[in-house]
């Protein structure tokens, strides 16, 4: 049965955690000092178009970048970087990558933002747990939809009982790249399950309490990829399906909770020209509902407050261990039934 860390981008980015390292290479001490309460200095390991953007964003706090592929990049890998120039590094790298960095940066005493997904086994998990313990050092995990203004607001009327009980939630998340990522780098493993179906798991943890609850495949379809590019996954009791397709012509975000009092309803995202926030009021015993709608437009600062999530956990000392435990389950299992 394959596994989904086999042959995602690892030709062109294992060297990230085996750079042959020269004489000037300065390695990160063992043992470490404790990690920094809150980081001031970052390293963006990855100089591609997501570590370009971290860059940008984080200004002056980005002391380096790293990237053995990429001219542009100060260090080839991070072994190269002055372990006391920085606090915590962003990985902008493909998972297969991210192990072992996140492991030697958390030993280091470094906290570590890594970008959606992060998979490893369970006992990947518990080795990089211990580290942390050991250290200080705080790994999370960035999922940036969960900072969506019409998300946020959700989140919040879900927490205030808007709606009663919760009857069954469906989401959706679907492009329409396909052509773009056939025969490229992205077409392997699972595809836009990996890609695109993470934020949702993530998302049905988030937002319902579902965190540690088992997904199973409904549908997985290849049509014009050999990945993966068009999934259906559901929660085994059916309350909760979840649809991920890089085959949707126009650009689909959509969250749709229904319960006992009503239902709450996102569409869009900030990046594809604004979201929407839907409540509908039930009527007894039945009728049209009430309906209230909030718009969100303006500029994509998912990746801001992504930051000071971060932060934030630095401060309480969590990391999101937990959740990538949850979410690795559920895609370990999809690329057995994909293979």
């Amino acid at each position: 049965m394959a596994r989904i860390s086999k042959g995602i981008r690892s030709r062109r980015f294992a060297s990230f955690a085996m750079m042959p390292r020269g004489q000037a290479t300065r390695s990160i001490p063992r043992p470490p000092e404790r990690a920094r309460h809150t980081p001031v200095r970052y390293i963006v390991v990855g100089l591609g178009n997501l570590g370009a953007r971290r860059r940008e964003i984080l200004g002056e706090g980005c002391v380096a970048t790293v990237d053995p592929l990429n001219q542009a990049a100060d260090f080839a890998s991070v072994g190269d970087c002055p372990s006391d120039t920085f606090d915590a590094a962003v990985l902008s790298v493909p998972n297969e990558a991210k192990r072992a960095l996140v492991r030697e940066l958390m030993a280091g005493g470094k906290h570590v933002l890594v970008d959606k997904p992060l998979l490893m086994s369970p006992g990947e998990i518990d080795d990089v747990e211990r580290v942390g313990r050991d250290t200080g050092a705080v790994c999370h995990t960035s999922y940036n939809h969960r900072h969506e203004p019409s998300v946020s607001l959700l989140a919040n009327r879900l927490r205030d009982g808007a709606i009663g009980a919760i009857y069954h939630c469906r989401m959706v998340y679907a492009n329409g790249t396909v052509r773009n990522v056939r025969g490229s780098w992205r077409d392997r493993g699972l595809g836009v399950v990996e890609d695109l179906g993470c934020h949702l798991v993530d998302l049905a943890g988030h937002l319902l309490d579902e965190r540690g609850t088992p997904f199973e495949p409904w549908s997985i379809q290849r049509h014009e990829a050999n990945a993966p590019d068009h999934a259906i996954l559901a929660s085994r009791d059916g309350r909760i399906v979840l649809e991920m397709s890089f085959l949707s012509w126009l650009n689909t975000f959509s969250i749709d909770v229904t319960g006992e009092l009503g239902s709450l309803h996102v569409q869009g995202l900030q990046k594809w020209r604004g979201s929407e926030f839907i409540e509908r009021t039930r009527v007894f015993p039945s009728g049209a509902p009430g309906e209230v709608r909030r718009r969100f437009e303006g500029p994509d600062e998912t990746w801001q407050a992504d930051f000071v999530a971060f932060e934030r956990a630095c401060q309480r000392g969590e990391s999101s261990f937990v959740n990538d435990r949850w979410i690795s389950s559920i895609l370990y299992r999809m690329s057995e039934v994909a293979a």
